[in-house]
């Protein structure tokens, strides 16, 4: 296990716990109105953030289980040396908060179009509390030298460290997303 993962997972789960404390000061008590209204019909309400969040972060479970459970074994794609670092890079870069870039969901972490229930804000804390455990339950494991493959395709592939790169950076930006749309002057008060 490289040295400096420790401090770069403590990072992490920091980030992680970060984003529990963030949601439940930004997004406390909104009703189904509140978590459903949409500043226009092409863009998401603060529910679809977080119901895509849950649905994106729920394709990674069973992939962490069979990390943990030693049922892992590498595909070919994740065997290759420079995919994994590739991919990883590109898609942290991609999902960043800060990133203008615009990016089409793919279709299997589509939320649901239809009202979301209120529940959803607590269904996502608990969820991230299950990423944290996930997180400290691979401490000791070498996260740079796992692959994984994504939950879209078997084509891209990333180390575990970066997976979690990957979710921590996407939840800050749904959580971004969700707040601005919180914001906005048509938000029901």
């Amino acid at each position: 296990m490289p040295s400096n993962q420790g401090e770069h997972l403590a990072r992490l789960i920091s980030a992680a716990n970060a984003i529990i404390d963030g949601t439940l000061a930004r997004f406390p008590g909104l009703t189904a109105q509140q978590l459903n209204w949409k500043p226009d019909p092409d863009q998401w309400s603060v529910a679809q953030c977080f119901d895509h969040l849950v649905t994106a972060n729920n394709a990674f479970f069973p992939i962490f289980a069979k990390i943990l459970s030693g049922e892992k074994k590498n595909t070919f794609w994740e065997s290759l040396p420079w995919l994994p670092a590739f991919w990883g890079k590109m898609l942290i870069k991609a999902v960043a908060p800060e990133s203008t870039r615009k990016l089409k969901a793919p279709k299997i972490f589509h939320p649901s179009s239809s009202s979301v229930d209120e529940a959803i804000i607590r269904r996502f804390i608990d969820q991230q509390n299950q990423v944290i455990r996930y997180m400290k339950a691979t401490k000791d494991l070498d996260l740079e030298k796992i692959k994984i493959s994504s939950p879209v395709t078997h084509l891209i592939t990333y180390s575990l460290i970066d997976a979690y790169r990957i979710i921590i950076n996407h939840e800050k930006r749904h959580l971004l997303q969700a707040t601005k749309v919180s914001e906005m002057d048509g938000f029901p008060k």
